[in-house]
């Protein structure tokens, strides 16, 4: 039995898919945790006792529906790893790709299991987010890598559009990237939000760290990413950097701003919980800017031998810049 033929246009699409599915399981997963419904359903992977779905009352509806997109991510993943196997022609780059995924919501769902268990623990709750955050960031290489021309896939090299000095600079951003959202779910984690109502008889764990302490250590790194960011803007500008990774660049830094104007607004608002899902939905949209930032900074050329003995020329294949412009079309 022959099996069918996947065009590169479709998996892609699914890869896009893919990365919106994720970032809506971050947000539902926020609504989850400001709305105290953590425990809504008590048991795992039913809802209650033997029941699926969750009775008709708000709390255990708010955890059902995070744990319906969490099948949706699951089934997307999966169609994923399927589409991209039968993709014609095959690319191994994309088969790890869709295969992390795959990975990643495996552990999503143990992960998710482990945090009912343990009546929302927060340190598995704090781990459960940054697992989320890195599986969507493999589905945003996968979007990209899936738009890049078949004929500078594996055959061509790669070519920096920017300096060393600068390329430094952007893997700087992305690991203090990842230093703020570690501190903040710490932020998280200390904070009134735990994820449950906390009674008597069972009070609900918060990370040991005064949170006034916590969240000024927030504060100072997001604000050394911001200053960081806009230095990278300056040195992008001097050194005539392409267009389109300037306004990535801009991009982010536009979301940074608004970003510490939503931490310091939850601050002084004793962590309004409509605020915090406003900055955590500003989080995800931040991380895909991020990662398409960095992506642009390289484009793939396929090497065509030249006319002469001389040295071969280049012939540039469709720019990854380029072919990763439409992610940041559909969430800006």
């Amino acid at each position: 039995m022959r099996l069918p033929e996947v065009s590169p246009r479709l998996v892609r699409n699914i890869a896009l898919v893919a990365v919106v599915s994720y970032a809506l399981l971050v947000v539902s997963g926020g609504a989850v945790r400001l709305t105290g419904s953590g425990l809504g359903c008590p048991d795992w992977p039913s809802c209650y006792e033997h029941r699926l779905v969750a009775q008709a009352s708000f709390h255990p509806l708010v955890e059902d529906v995070n744990r319906f997109v969490s099948v949706a991510v699951t089934v997307v993943s999966a169609l994923a790893l399927v589409l991209a196997a039968l993709r014609q022609p095959r690319r191994r780059d994309l088969l790890w790709l869709a295969g992390g995924l795959v990975a990643g919501v495996g552990a999503q769902i143990v992960l998710g299991g482990l945090v009912v268990l343990f009546k929302l623990n927060p340190y598995l709750v704090a781990l459960h987010f940054l697992l989320t955050i890195v599986v969507l960031a493999d589905a945003v290489v996968f979007f990209h890598r899936a738009g890049v021309d078949e004929s500078v896939a594996w055959t061509g090299h790669s070519t920096s559009l920017v300096g060393p000095d600068l390329r430094w600079l952007a893997r700087l951003l992305l690991v203090t990237l990842g230093l703020v959202s570690v501190v903040g779910t710490l932020v998280s984690g200390a904070g009134p939000h735990a994820g449950a109502p906390s009674t008597p008889s069972a009070p609900i764990r918060r990370i040991p760290i005064a949170l006034r302490d916590i969240a000024q250590l927030h504060s100072d790194i997001a604000l050394f990413l911001i200053g960081l960011t806009l230095a990278t803007l300056f040195a992008l500008h001097h050194a005539a950097a392409p267009s389109i990774v300037q306004h990535r660049a801009r991009w982010m830094f536009e979301i940074m701003v608004v970003q510490g104007a939503l931490g310091y607004t939850q601050y002084f608002s004793h962590d309004n919980a409509g605020v915090v899902e406003v900055h955590l939905a500003g989080v995800t949209l931040l991380w895909i800017t991020a990662i398409a930032f960095y992506l642009s900074l390289h484009r793939r050329e396929a090497l065509l031998p030249g006319p002469g003995p001389g040295p071969r020329a280049y012939h540039a294949g469709k720019s990854a810049a380029d072919e990763a412009a439409g992610l940041l079309s559909s969430v800006r």
